[in-house]
């Protein structure tokens, strides 16, 4: 089974310069996809994103709910090799079969 590590980043909120781009919805989607390709050539793959609220404070005791846009992200990352924890289990419960494992691992 593969496992996956997320990165989590804000996405950007202002457009980006470049020659040719005009627009100003030309120039926050360039904005999106350099941060999106800045990521994969990290070997991040863009999976999606988000609106999400975050409840700030506002004064001493007030509060108020900011939307943010996220952007999402995954990578595979290496499977270490762990002994199943059922396996585990038994082994703490069952002298006798944790004296076949360390026979098995020493052979």
């Amino acid at each position: 089974m593969t496992h996956y590590e997320y990165k989590v980043v804000p996405a950007a909120t202002k457009g980006e310069k470049a020659k040719g781009v005009k627009a100003p919805e030309a120039r926050f989607a360039l904005a999106l996809e350099t941060q999106i390709n800045a990521f994969a050539a990290e070997g991040w793959e863009y999976q999606r994103a988000e609106m999400l609220p975050s409840t700030e404070r506002t004064g001493l005791t007030g509060t108020t709910t900011e939307w943010r846009h996220l952007l999402v992200f995954r990578r595979a990352v290496a499977e270490e090799t762990k002994p199943e924890p059922a396996l585990m289990i038994e082994a703490q419960d069952n002298p006798e079969t944790e004296q076949k494992q360390q026979a098995e691992e020493a052979s």
